[in-house]
């Protein structure tokens, strides 16, 4: 395949920094309406290898808001549907599919594979906050993505170190269980401290969550857009 549709970024950052991404690996768990996106910006950044994680399958209920949701996919695993997408638009990128969720021994196994950047966008608190806890005794650089839902207003959204993050439920809970687990810092963010609308919040008990949220189509794709930024740059800079 020709190189011609990288030219663009080779041109922005130059043979040294395009060569960084084309050698980097990244670990994207979950790949809904954040991970989809980030894993596809990543894709067509240049990174060479990812790994991408989810066991859920396209239903109807994505179709407002993530990419891999489309009347042809409904049903499919979303991790095998991510996986062609990116073949699509780099036949040459090294992809490692997981197509299932992780939790216990298994997640364990996966966060202690060497990576270059770990994205977390998983959207239930307690495999969440497992992956952060042994991200971080494992080393990994990370950026955890927190509450795109019922948040309307993409210039609202902030990327800090989690114990600065604020006005956020999502990164009110994480910080809370992390704090318990002796960890209060050391874990990049992407959040809103805009307030979400109890009108926006429905209670529901399911197998990965207790409520659903109301999202609108832009918000999950600019919190994906600010993860991907998160990566790119530390790739790029010199680790601290």
């Amino acid at each position: 395949m020709s190189n011609e549709w990288q030219e663009r970024t080779r041109l922005l950052l130059g043979d040294e920094g395009f060569e960084k991404l084309n050698s980097s690996h990244v670990l994207v768990v979950g790949l809904g309406g954040v991970g989809g996106y980030v894993a596809e910006q990543l894709t067509r950044a240049g990174i060479g290898e990812l790994t991408i994680v989810d066991g859920d399958v396209v239903s109807q209920s994505n179709m407002n808001r993530q990419l891999l949701a489309l009347q042809s996919t409904q049903g499919m695993p979303k991790a095998e549907v991510m996986a062609a997408r990116l073949r699509d638009i780099n036949p040459d990128v090294k992809l490692h599919v997981v197509n299932q969720f992780m939790k216990d021994q298994a997640l364990i196994d996966l966060i202690s594979q060497p990576y270059d950047f770990v994205v977390d966008a998983i959207d239930t608190v307690s495999p969440k906050v497992f992956l952060l806890y042994y991200a971080v005794q494992n080393n990994q650089r990370i950026v955890s993505c927190m509450g795109a839902g019922g948040k309307m207003h993409p210039d609202k959204i902030e990327i800090a170190d989690i114990d600065k993050s604020h006005h956020c439920h999502l990164a009110f809970y994480i910080r809370k269980k992390l704090h318990k687990l002796g960890i209060r810092t050391g874990i990049k963010v992407v959040f809103s401290p805009e307030p979400v609308s109890k009108s926006a919040v429905i209670e529901e008990e399911s197998q990965n969550k207790a409520s659903n949220v109301g999202t609108i189509s832009y918000m999950p794709a600019a919190f994906g857009c600010f993860c991907t930024s998160v990566v790119i740059n530390g790739l790029l800079e010199e680790p601290e």
